[in-house]
């Protein structure tokens, strides 16, 4: 290597060194000028992490009460203390489970809170057992071939085969109910 060729590496190297500590000079002037900013917001990060997690604590300590309040209520109805706790740390369940005791018990007033609940899915079905506890054909979005039968079913009841026939043509064969379907059909072409 040649002397010209040993200063050009050496003019490198300290250029590139000189590049190194002018960005580090940069670095220090933006860490002294922005200081505080700097703090502020790893300060945000580490409360909105700990925000988080004792968000997420507590949820899931609502979760155990609301279970716990279950399993009491599974074990005694009765239990107003257990039925109170569920509905003020889960209030989904606690429509879930009065609608659940609701249909068991076989009392369509009982009904009338889940069919207020301001989950569709449970109006709905709340509705349509209200319905049937009631003893007259109710319409829903999750059971509409069912409600096709009791329609069928009672119209069958009050002599109108016709309407009967018509409303058990509308379900397919491939239904759950197309069994009992047919044995209506039967039983309207009498």
């Amino acid at each position: 290597m040649s002397l010209k060729d040993e200063l050009n590496y050496v003019k490198e190297e300290l250029s590139s060194d000189e590049k190194l500590l002018e960005s580090a000079f940069r670095l220090e002037k933006f860490y002294k000028k922005h200081r505080v900013k700097i703090f502020a917001l790893l300060a945000l990060v580490v409360v909105a992490f700990g925000a988080k997690l004792g968000y997420g604590a507590w949820k899931e300590h609502r979760l155990e009460l609301a279970n716990s309040a279950l399993l009491k209520l599974e074990k005694n109805p009765a239990d107003q203390a257990a039925l109170a706790e569920l509905k003020s740390n889960n209030p989904k369940l606690y429509m879930l489970y009065r609608y659940s005791t609701a249909v068991d018990s076989g009392k369509p007033q009982e009904l009338k809170e889940p069919a207020a609940s301001k989950d569709a899915r449970l109006q709905d079905l709340s509705r349509y057992h209200e319905a049937v506890l009631a003893m007259r054909a109710g319409d829903s979005r999750y059971y509409p071939d069912l409600s096709k039968v009791e329609k069928a079913y009672l119209a069958l009841k009050a002599g109108k085969k016709a309407e009967a026939r018509r409303e058990l043509e509308l379900i397919a064969e491939n239904s759950p109910v197309a069994s009992i379907a047919r044995l209506l059909r039967h039983a309207a072409l009498k």
